[in-house]
């Protein structure tokens, strides 16, 4: 076991393996949480990544699945995000499985 590993055991999360606290994220730790989500992180995925957890953080609200399309397509002018996309990226639920990953809490409404 490396010493992300270790740093990322010793981390609190919730019952579903949610981070208790945004501040303990950093990319090691996403790194870990995709593998074990099954997720070989892409640049895509980066993208969506960093740009939930910059939402969470400004807002400090998690989006919502029609949230991160509107967003993302208003933001990073992408007109071509939809969610046949995300769920390629993210086939666990796109606003969930993504928010696990940038390490903020769980949608409330999520696909």
């Amino acid at each position: 076991m490396n010493n992300n590993n270790k740093i990322y055991q010793k981390i609190e999360k919730d019952s579903e393996g949610y981070l208790k606290k945004t501040e303990d994220w950093n990319t090691e730790i996403a790194k870990i949480i995709a593998q074990k989500e099954n997720i070989n992180l892409r640049s895509d995925h980066w993208k969506i990544i960093i740009f939930i957890r910059n939402f969470y953080l400004q807002f400090k609200l998690t989006p919502s699945m029609r949230m991160l399309i509107k967003s993302i397509k208003y933001k990073m002018n992408h007109s071509e995000i939809n969610s046949i996309y995300l769920f390629k990226l993210f086939p666990k639920g796109p606003a969930r499985q993504a928010s696990k990953i940038a390490g903020i809490p769980r949608p409330n409404k999520c696909l």
